[in-house]
């Protein structure tokens, strides 16, 4: 590897975009987050799923905001802190991206239910945070962890480019796990798509007799299919951190664009806010309550008119609820 390049410097434009970013996927993930502590019947396993990946892209985005308000000129003890911080939930929002995908593959295409998928959740578990956490551990021990002048990251630290053996680490706190994604990830994708297109295909001449019950269990399962999307948004987000990766082992002084280096920064931060733009406000049962919550608390009480106030409408049945209604379309899974 050729020796290192000048360090890139950050114009307060640039890092100003990059700190929105990661205030925006701090607040997306804390909103994802919320939704899963206030109404318990979303609680599907592919949405604890995605609660787990919201915490690692929420502590990421934490991180990677100090870094960047720092900006480190140099090696300092809170240099080594934020990049062992930032190492663990990145790599941890890579398991946890892989797990999404994986389980959804089992679950639809190989159809695993009850404990074994309970087996699963756990497997998942021991992986996405024991793995990284051992990396990490490791890293700051070997002292690999401090300043990287802004080559391989957007002002905050992460492997020491000084270290001889700095590409193994970068690839072990890193990189090897983003590109076995960028492997992995369309492969389960497509044969997920490809599963559900047949068994579409299958049910077309039956669909006028289905029961009722039986397409609210279709529907049910909308959510699990909708989270194919997000090792989309993780490819799209993560090409560019990639692309200045191979840029600086090529000593290659493109690595210093300043678009390229405003990409890596939204790409690496801003995972959270593009999962809470798709399974938040593009989804409509979780966009009905949210906004209804919101309406609930600005709402003001109906003025009177001139007879008097205004009478609630009676039920037109006895037995009619009197609490809110979902539709099939309104249900809480997707």
């Amino acid at each position: 590897m050729p020796p290192p390049a000048p360090p890139t410097e950050l114009v307060p434009s640039e890092r100003a975009v990059v700190l929105l970013s990661c205030v925006l996927s701090a607040l997306g993930s804390g909103l994802l987050v919320a939704t899963h502590a206030l109404w318990p019947d979303l609680r599907s396993r592919a949405r604890r799923l995605l609660l787990f990946l919201s915490l690692a892209d929420f502590l990421s985005a934490v991180s990677y905001f100090y870094g960047v308000l720092q900006d480190f000129a140099g090696p300092s003890w809170d240099c080594v802190l934020q990049g062992a911080v930032s190492t663990f939930a990145n790599t941890s929002s890579f398991f946890w991206t892989v797990a999404i995908a994986l389980y959804l593959y089992l679950s639809i295409v190989r159809t695993a239910r009850g404990p074994r998928a309970g087996h699963l959740l756990w497997a998942f578990h021991i992986v996405s945070w024991g793995v990284p956490l051992a990396i990490t551990v490791a890293a700051v021990s070997l002292k690999k962890i401090g300043y990287d002048a802004s080559d391989v990251s957007v002002g905050w630290c992460w492997i020491d480019l000084d270290a001889e053996d700095r590409v193994l680490w970068m690839l072990l706190t890193g990189k090897l796990w983003e590109l076995l994604a960028y492997v992995t990830l369309p492969v389960l994708y497509l044969l997920i798509r490809k599963h559900i297109n047949r068994a579409h295909e299958a049910l077309s001449e039956y669909r006028p007799i289905l029961s009722e019950a039986h397409r609210l269990q279709q529907h049910s399962s909308m959510a699990d299919k909708k989270l194919v999307v997000i090792p989309l948004i993780f490819i799209c987000l993560r090409v560019w951190s990639t692309v200045r990766f191979v840029l600086t082992l090529c000593g290659s002084p493109a690595v210093r664009t300043p678009v390229l280096v405003v990409l890596h920064g939204i790409g690496n931060t801003f995972q959270g806010g593009a999962n809470c733009i798709m399974f938040v406000f593009c989804t409509r049962v979780v966009r009905t309550r949210l906004f209804s919550v919101c309406c609930c608390c600005s709402s003001q009480p109906p003025a009177e008119g001139p007879a008097g106030p205004v009478k609630a409408p009676a039920p037109s049945k006895a037995g009619d609820s009197q609490g809110p209604r979902w539709t099939p379309e309104e249900l809480p899974s997707t």
